[in-house]
């Protein structure tokens, strides 16, 4: 308990250097954002006078601790520069959307990586085997857009089978948690669910590509290691089950290094989403993120930029939580 609240308190002062770095980066960006906002016709005498607005005429480190008495005060992360209102307010009217994304790629990543680590390990040199390597090669090789265009290509235009764009087409269900299959399900709106559901397919099965390999690979790696161990021999030695000795002894300690993977990939899985969400128009944090830094929106950036880090250093002390659990052997009162 002491070590993962020392964990929290480190993460404290990561956060606060990343909204350091961000918000000083942002700054010195080349550019006038102000003058594009304005448009082209703008005075000087305009952009002036949004900057006093914004209180861009301060120095950098005055500007740092009225954003952070934002923050702390009255919840503001600065207006946007694309949609002319607090980032706040836009992060959490849209972080929902990427949230359900990144939960079903995740989940679509395990629910498969798991058990097809498992059978490429114990068919070492197998059918299976051969052709979980070539996904996983096929997963960190491909680039994430070219594969959500094939996607889009495919099974959005050629075959119609999924919608190209978009979250949902009919109306959303009644707002609970902010994510529509969850909310569906919730209200029995049924087809609002196989609507939200046929949208997020595309871009899920892309996000959960590049997990999905190297899950799959680390886990097999770490079962074949696992399965070499003295206490794999004594178990099939005393006439126990293959299936329970994989499934409930080896898979279990080999699923360490898997869970340290999965908790890098989920905040890296935002930054992936930067891409998908922009090609399939999904309406998330990461498709605002871009935008925000196509127009140099620098509030946008440095909001979206916190929200990963947030989940970034969460993500890693519920890892730590989770070690424990997992192997007993590892201790966390350090």
């Amino acid at each position: 308990m002491l070590y993962l609240l020392k964990r929290s308190f480190y993460g404290i002062f990561v956060l606060i250097g990343l909204s350091i770095l961000m918000f000083v980066l942002v700054r010195v960006m080349p550019g006038d954002p102000l003058r594009l906002v304005l448009g082209p016709m703008a005075t000087e005498e305009d952009v002036a006078k949004l900057k006093h607005q914004m209180g861009l005429d301060r120095p950098v480190y005055v500007q740092y601790f009225r954003y952070v008495e934002g923050i702390f005060l009255r919840g503001e992360l600065g207006m946007s520069l694309v949609e002319r209102r607090d980032v706040s307010e836009i992060i959490s009217e849209k972080l929902s959307a990427t949230i359900e994304l990144i939960l079903l790629a995740i989940f679509t990543a395990i629910v498969l990586a798991i058990p097809l680590g498992v059978i490429a390990a114990t068919h070492r040199n197998g059918v299976i085997d051969h052709l979980s390597r070539l996904l996983a090669l096929s997963g960190v090789s491909l680039p994430s857009f070219w594969v959500a265009l094939v996607v889009q290509l495919v099974l959005g235009y050629f075959l119609a089978l999924l919608p190209l764009t978009g979250r949902i087409t009919g109306a959303p269900p009644s707002h609970i948690t902010g994510l529509y299959l969850l909310d569906s399900i919730l209200t029995l709106d049924f087809s609002a669910f196989s609507d939200s559901f046929l949208h997020i397919i595309g871009p899920a099965m892309v996000l959960s590509l590049s997990p999905l390999a190297n899950t799959t690979r680390l886990v097999r790696a770490s079962m074949i290691d696992e399965l070499a161990k003295d206490y794999t021999l004594v178990s099939l030695a005393t006439g126990m089950s293959n299936i329970l000795i994989n499934y409930k002894y080896v898979l279990r300690n080999a699923f360490s290094a898997a869970l340290t993977m999965i908790a890098y990939l989920i905040p890296l899985m935002i930054g992936s989403a930067f891409v998908i969400e922009t090609v399939f128009a999904w309406p998330g944090i990461a498709r605002f993120g871009a935008d925000s830094i196509i127009n140099n929106d620098f509030n946008g950036v440095v909001g979206v930029a916190m929200v990963i880090g947030i989940a970034f250093v969460g993500i890693n002390i519920i890892v730590d939580a989770l070690y424990a659990v997992l192997d007993p052997r590892i201790r966390l009162e350090r």
